[in-house]
Order: structure tokens, then C-alpha cells, then sequence
């Protein structure tokens, strides 16, 4: 790939090419549906680069880089001005970090572009200044926490803000982060330092997964300093990390065009992160239709099947679809149940949802498929099962609902919008499956047996989700609001913040 000028910027992280799942199936047909347009790819990974990829890029990507934002290269030591950089942006990074915005992250930016080329861990990270410079800053206000467990926190928190701020940026028209979190710092960073305009979408609020990540992390010994709710108590390692992406997310919004997230629920976590109301607006996902409406029935009488379809990871909760198989096994004896998805992204956790199957004698039910052709499944599906502890707007049950099959789903993200429509749906297309609480196996277990079991209610359902896929999430619909937002930005005038 060659260094052209891309019409705009796709920024991600820990998803696309490398990961299959939603957010990289939106972002590969994203791309596919705009082939007149250049794009470039910055992908974004924690430690170090994957060896391979889930999808072949597109003919039309014409620059494509990775950052591991959990390395940071050595650098020169020797350069000009090396030995008092730590100092000098030791009050930058302490009104960046400690609730700053825009303005702070443009200062961070113009202490460090003139020294891109050489800074790197040498100087910042592992030099004797830079140890002072660390060891002042626990003194003022940190000694609440060990020092080693700081020492550790701060290092891997300055890694990720200089992997991003020094790494070389891809030449585009419109920069897209496809999150806040590092891809929507990288998105500010872009839009300060060539005046082109930033667009920030959210699948899920960035900001509320990691408040989640790191108040159950059990690698930060901090107890008690995180909560799940809103409210974060000051000091404290975990706080030091849940403020900081705060951080991160604050400085996106401010720096972005448009915002735009998949439904209204988001928007309240969007505002109360910092991003101004006048910038937000809702695209749905859309899913190809067409494609799947086209699906028939397997013909024949045949056992219900049900299907869990997505990456077997902790997040999509897999256990607890597996023990809700094993209850409604106790009273529904005609049925079979499928696993469609990877299962080599976190491989202790598919081992352990393998062994609960043995476990519970249910080897010969449920069948772990591995990643498939969905279309030549969905013909023997009559009920999509998704049990997520986190999702945003699951392309799962929109590519079931397009082919006529309801689902049955935690109250996660939009999942109850997608299954019961919004409040003002004109026509009101009905029930399109069943809602169920988080982390409930009883409940998953009762909603399955209400649906399998009465043959009226399922088909009705299917039939509620095919229109309300049809009404409302079509794809070529949505590919024309994007185009429109890519082409909007790309006519605003520049404006260089930082030289």
C-alpha cells in the first residue's frame, strides 16, 4: 500500500481486521459499500501485533497501520532537549490527565511533535528524568497507593497516551474513530494537527465498558475505589484509569464534527462524558435485507433449533446460555441447540464452557459449531438466543429478525428496542421475541420454552421482526447517511489548532 491520500481515516480499536464479530462486520461492509472512496485503516491492539486477520481488506483501503499501544518504541536518548522533556511535560500531562480536555491535549501535542521522530520509551519512560520526574508526581498526592502499584499503573497509563500521540499519522480528508477510548484520542490528535474534521461513532459508550473492565478488574489491588455506577472517589489506582479514559473521551468529543451512536440510550452516557448536544445524532445499524430476507425455512419436519451466534468470550455470557439449555432440557426434551461463533479469542473460557457441558450432560445437545457461513444456518433456526452482559445494537438480531427468526435477549444495550420497537413505532409491527434479565439462566431457560413451545407465538414473532428489519434497519438506507456525514465533513474548512 502506498501513502495516497485516503478520502477518510477508519480508526479502531481491538477490532477490525483483526477480530470477527460486530463491530469489524460493520466496518468491512462499511467500507465495501463505498468503493468509490479511498479509505485508510489505523488499527489499534493492546501488546502486540496479531499474526493473522479475520478479514481481507478491501481493494479500496489504500493504507493500512497498526499501533500496540501497550509498546512503546525505545527511541533516541540523545536528542535535543531529551533530558528536560520529562520535566516539561510533566504539568502537561498533569492537567491532561487529572480532568483536562482539548486545549491540555493541544498543549501535550505541541511539546511532543518536534520531537516525534526521536522520543520514545528511552526518554520518556526509562530515563533518569524521567524516574524523577515520576517520583515527584507520586509525592504530590499519591502516596495513598504503593508506590509499585503506581509506578506500574503510570507507566502502562503514559504507554498508551505516547503510543498514540507519536506514531505516524495516515493523510486523509476525514478522520473516523470507530470509539472514543485511544481511537477517538487518535481521532483529536488528527483533527488539532492538520484542521481536517473528526467523526466519532459509538457502537457501545467506551467509557461505561472500561468503568466496567476495571471495577471488576482483580489485577488493580484497589479495592473499593471503583463502583459500577457513575460516581468514581478520588484517588486511587482504579480511579487513575477510569479518569483517564474519561479524559480521553471528553477530549474526542470536543474535538469531533459529528457524533453519532446507534440509539437514543446512548446519547445520556454520551452527554454526561462531556459531548456537546449540538453534535450528536442517531445512525442505526443497517444489515443487508435483501440477503437475508431470502432465506427459506429447511423444509421437512424437524426437532426446534435454537442458536447462540456470536465469539465465545466471557462478554457474550455463554455459561449462562448453556445452564438455561440445561433447565429447559428438564421439560422440553425435543430440541437442539447450537454455538455459532469463534471460540479462539480467549481460550481458557471456551475450554470452560466446554467442560460445563460435560458437566452438565449436554454433549450430545448442544453443538459448538465454530465460526460458520450464518446464511447456511439461519434456514434451520427457529430462535436466536443472545446473552450478552454488554451489547449496543447486536447485527445478530438484525440479520436474524431480516430472515423471520425472533430472539430471546438479555436487557442489554438496545436489544429491548429491537424486539419490542420504540415507543412511537407507526405501523406497530409487535413482539418480535422476549427480553430477559442479565446473567439469569432460569429466565433465559422460561422465555426459550414459551416461545419453542407455542409454534403461533414464534411464527408471529419472526414475522414482527422481519418488517421491523425492513422498516427501520436497512442497510442501504444507513450507507447513504454515512456517505452524507463523510461528505459533509469533507467540505468544512480547516482549521489548525496546533502547528
Amino acid at each position: 500500500m502506498g501513502n495516497r491520500q485516503a478520502d477518510v481515516c477508519l480508526l479502531l480499536e481491538g477490532t477490525y481486521p483483526y477480530t470477527s464479530g460486530g463491530v469489524s462486520s460493520w466496518t468491512h461492509d462499511l467500507i465495501g459499500a463505498h468503493t468509490d472512496l479511498r479509505f485508510a485503516i489505523v488499527s489499534i491492539v493492546a501488546d502486540k501485533i496479531p499474526a493473522k486477520q479475520a478479514f481481507k481488506l478491501p481493494s479500496n483501503v489504500v493504507d493500512w497501520r497498526t499501533i500496540a499501544v501497550g509498546r512503546l518504541r525505545p527511541g533516541n536518548t540523545n536528542f535535543r532537549g531529551a533530558r528536560e522533556l520529562p520535566s516539561r511535560l510533566a504539568p502537561a500531562l498533569s492537567a491532561f490527565l487529572s480532568g483536562g480536555g482539548l486545549r491540555e491535549f493541544s498543549r501535550l501535542l505541541e511539546l511532543l511533535s518536534p520531537v516525534r521522530a526521536d522520543a520514545g520509551a528511552g526518554s520518556l519512560l526509562n530515563s533518569p528524568e524521567a524516574w524523577s520526574t515520576l517520583t515527584m508526581m507520586y509525592d504530590n498526592g499519591n502516596r495513598t497507593t504503593s508506590f509499585l502499584d503506581y509506578f506500574w499503573t503510570w507507566r502502562a497509563l503514559l504507554t498508551g497516551l505516547y503510543s498514540v500521540v507519536l506514531t505516524e499519522l495516515p493523510d486523509a480528508k476525514v478522520y473516523h474513530a470507530i470509539s472514543t477510548g485511544y481511537a477517538g484520542l487518535l481521532a483529536a490528535r488528527a483533527s488539532i494537527e492538520t484542521g481536517r474534521p473528526s467523526l466519532i461513532t459509538e457502537h457501545g459508550i467506551y467509557t461505561n465498558e472500561r468503568r466496567i473492565e476495571i471495577a471488576l478488574a482483580d489485577w488493580l489491588h484497589d479495592p473499593g475505589t471503583l463502583s459500577l455506577g457513575e460516581d468514581v472517589e478520588p484517588g486511587g489506582l482504579k480511579a487513575m484509569w477510569a479518569n483517564t479514559f474519561s479524559t480521553y473521551s471528553r477530549t474526542a468529543y470536543e474535538a469531533a464534527h459529528r457524533i453519532t451512536t446507534l440509539y437514543a440510550g446512548n446519547q445520556d452516557m454520551q452527554r454526561r462524558d462531556g459531548a456537546p448536544p449540538a453534535k450528536l445524532s442517531i445512525i442505526p445499524n443497517g444489515i443487508d435485507v435483501t440477503r437475508f430476507s431470502k432465506i427459506e425455512r429447511a423444509p421437512g419436519k424437524r426437532r426446534p433449533c435454537i442458536a447462540l451466534i456470536g465469539r465465545v468470550v466471557p462478554i457474550k455470557d455463554i455459561k449462562t446460555y448453556i445452564r438455561a439449555v440445561r433447565i429447559l432440557a428438564d421439560t422440553v426434551t425435543e430440541f437442539d441447540a447450537l454455538v455459532l461463533g469463534p471460540d479462539d479469542e480467549d481460550i481458557e473460557y471456551a475450554r470452560e464452557c466446554r467442560a460445563l457441558v460435560e458437566q452438565l450432560g449436554l454433549k450430545d445437545r448442544i453443538t459448538f459449531a465454530g465460526q460458520v457461513k450464518l446464511d447456511e444456518y439461519l434456514s434451520r433456526i427457529d430462535l436466536n438466543v443472545l446473552t450478552s452482559v454488554s451489547e449496543a445494537q447486536p447485527l445478530v438480531v438484525l440479520e436474524a429478525g431480516a430472515a423471520g427468526i425472533p430472539s430471546v435477549s438479555t436487557d442489554v444495550g438496545c436489544c429491548r428496542e429491537l424486539l419490542a420497537g420504540v415507543a412511537n413505532e407507526t405501523p406497530a409491527f409487535g413482539e418480535g421475541g422476549i427480553i430477559t434479565p442479565l446473567a439469569n439462566p432460569t429466565a433465559v431457560a422460561a422465555a426459550l420454552r414459551d416461545m419453542i413451545t407455542n409454534p403461533a407465538r414464534l411464527a408471529a414473532a419472526g414475522r414482527a421482526m422481519k418488517l421491523r428489519v425492513d422498516a427501520f434497519y436497512n442497510k442501504g438506507v444507513i450507507d447513504r447517511r454515512y456517505r452524507q456525514l463523510y461528505d459533509d465533513a469533507a467540505t468544512r474548512p480547516e482549521r489548525r489548532e496546533v502547528a
